[in-house]
């Protein structure tokens, strides 16, 4: 039982804020959910249909018990690109973080993008453009591996199929300043900032998350050159933590992937 052996591992952490609190309480009612089906849910205000009730699970953990994509800005209707939203959670905290905040939100997988649409209407959010496309290097479609709830991928072992893509590099360069720019793009992240390297001034706080494929060039270091190039601070972190890991070179028996990182960056 994950739910269980989370409380064993965190008991403090768990407990020690509203929002953990609900995280526990929401691990007692969803935890033994079967995997991979279409499952109602709810917390605090929201109401929505998600594709796998356990991923829905660990994204609030990170997003609203974590707070991974808090920032701070004067800016009282920022703007937001949601680069990867999956079913909505990233974009309910921005707005609960900021109502009157700008977002695009950017989907590639056709199904989880229908559920987006259908969750931000389900709650009445207000001031999100949903884009149901792929961020990539250019607008030609990209070929894209379908899975069942939030690891979708170019880098996928099921099936391909070519779906529509934009450039990210034009929706940034349309705007005068970029609050936050979140990128959860399941290995694409390289290849499409490379192509935006140089056009990120203008973006004041700037979330990558990382993630390495068996049998792929890792291209960590050019990742972490294009934040320092465009003079961003930053902080890496990861959520796996594994044991031996000069032996022990799979995430959590993952077949595909071997590394996964979340990189913050910010201004100084």
């Amino acid at each position: 039982m994950y739910w269980l052996r989370y409380l064993l591992k965190e008991p403090y952490n768990a407990l020690n804020t509203a929002a953990g609190r609900e995280f526990v309480g929401l691990l007692l009612k969803y935890g033994n959910s079967p995997r991979y089906k279409l499952t109602d849910v709810a917390f605090g205000k929201y109401k929505l249909t998600v594709p796998d009730a356990m991923s829905f699970l660990w994204q609030h953990k990170e997003i609203f018990a974590d707070e991974f994509y808090h920032f701070e800005t004067k800016n009282p209707q920022p703007v937001i690109f949601d680069c990867g939203a999956n079913v909505g959670m990233s974009v309910l905290y921005f707005k609960n973080l900021y109502p009157n905040a700008r977002i695009v939100a950017f989907e590639a997988e056709p199904e989880i993008a229908s559920l987006l649409k259908k969750n931000l209407t389900a709650n009445a959010v207000q001031g999100v453009e949903v884009i149901d496309k792929a961020v990539w290097k250019d607008s030609e479609g990209i070929w894209f591996g379908s899975e069942s709830a939030d690891s979708s991928s170019i880098y996928s072992q099921s099936e391909k199929k070519k779906i529509a893509s934009v450039r990210l590099k034009d929706f940034i360069l349309a705007e005068k300043h970029i609050d936050f720019l979140k990128m959860d793009i399941e290995g694409a992240e390289k290849e499409v900032l490379d192509d935006c390297r140089y056009d990120l001034q203008h973006v004041s706080n700037f979330f990558v998350e990382f993630h390495s494929y068996f049998n792929n060039p890792q291209g960590l270091a050019d990742v972490i050159r294009i934040f320092e190039e465009n003079g961003f601070r930053y902080y890496v972190d990861t959520n796996q933590h594994r044991q031996r890991p000069f032996t022990n070179r799979r995430y959590r028996g993952n077949d595909v992937m071997d590394l996964q990182l979340n990189i913050f960056g910010w201004r100084e």
